[in-house]
């Protein structure tokens, strides 16, 4: 699987993490899993096709005890496999990490 990883997270930090994503709503039914919205202007030509049958699309985002893991699979909430679910493109692994970034940079955490 292909992914960010963020680790050497401070216990309290990851706390922060965690409950600023429940707040967010990205809160997954698996504890430590949250589903991050994956823009609809950044969708394939395929998932845009797919998008009423196979969305919406998402990223995982899976935390630990110190560290954040965000899988750079495009994945459909409404099907578990399609040939839309794919990795990012260049374009959309970077505006994900970005995303992922500026979101803890809000929060004011050192990483």
């Amino acid at each position: 699987m292909r992914s960010y990883l963020i680790d050497e997270v401070s216990a309290e930090n990851m706390e922060r993490i965690e409950q600023h994503l429940t707040e967010k709503g990205f809160k997954g039914p698996l504890d430590h899993i949250y589903y991050i919205p994956f823009p609809q202007e950044m969708l394939n030509d395929e998932q845009q096709q797919h998008y009423g049958e196979c969305g919406p699309y998402m990223l995982v985002l899976e935390t630990g005890r110190n560290w954040l893991k965000l899988e750079l699979l495009v994945r459909g909430r409404g099907k578990l496999r399609c040939s839309c679910i794919s990795y990012c493109t260049p374009e959309q692994r970077q505006q994900m990490i970005d995303f992922l970034d500026t979101f803890i940079r809000e929060l004011d955490i050192p990483i």
